[in-house]
């Protein structure tokens, strides 16, 4: 049996297996989801400062979480007709094969609903049944699932812009009057105890006799 319509009349949101293209279209549009993403940062002490200096370490993969609910009580059919598809997504496809691993792996998935296209994996599921018919047969359910942004392994990674590119570049710490080599190097690195690998990497034998205007360069 084909959905075209939700039981409201709406246009269904989907899941869709793109290995296979085959859709999982829902019966009842989701009430919410829920998107969420977390940043690694580095936290680096300063000497003499309140806080930490902060580096952006890596982004995240973007998250979706949401409930789905399905319902064959007038149909009288097993409610699992329509959710079988979706545990197979969470199985590994053994006809696809990565050609560089030689491993096969659950398929690639995308959430469509309106003007929501998202490309991920499914994390995790649950599904939990509330309703069956005088011989068990189960007619109503809610499944809970987790979908993941990710890059596939044959996927190139986002090139840098040459704005990244130069912000990745070594950094420099310009020498004043009076500036000690640990002052310069909690700017430049924000731990002042990397002053010893500071004075290496600009082969400075006496950090006393620093020069004003002098650029040292940070590991």
């Amino acid at each position: 049996m084909t959905l075209n319509l939700t039981r409201g009349g709406l246009q269904p949101a989907k899941i869709i297996n793109l290995k296979t293209n085959q859709e999982v279209k829902f019966m009842f549009n989701p009430y919410e989801y829920t998107l969420s993403k977390q940043n690694t940062w580095e936290k680096k002490p300063v000497t003499g400062q309140n806080l930490p200096q902060v580096v952006f370490q890596q982004g995240g993969a973007q998250t979706l979480s949401l409930t789905l609910h399905f319902d064959t009580l007038a149909e009288g059919n097993d409610v699992r007709y329509y959710t079988d598809p979706l545990w197979k997504m969470m199985m590994i496809d053994t006809s696809s094969v990565n050609a560089k691993s030689g491993k096969a792996a659950p398929p690639p998935v995308a959430f469509s609903w309106g003007a929501l296209y998202f490309k991920a994996i499914i994390t995790s599921m649950s599904q939990k049944f509330t309703l069956f018919d005088p011989t068990g047969v189960p007619l109503r359910c809610t499944v809970d699932i987790s979908l993941e942004q990710y890059l596939e392994v044959d996927e190139p990674a986002p090139q840098l812009t040459n704005t990244e590119a130069v912000e990745q570049q070594p950094r420099t710490v310009t020498v004043t009057e009076g500036e000690r080599i640990d002052n310069m190097s909690a700017q430049g690195t924000g731990d002042s105890s990397n002053y010893r690998a500071v004075a290496e990497k600009n082969n400075v034998d006496n950090p006393q006799k620093l020069k004003p205007g002098q650029t040292l360069k940070m590991p």
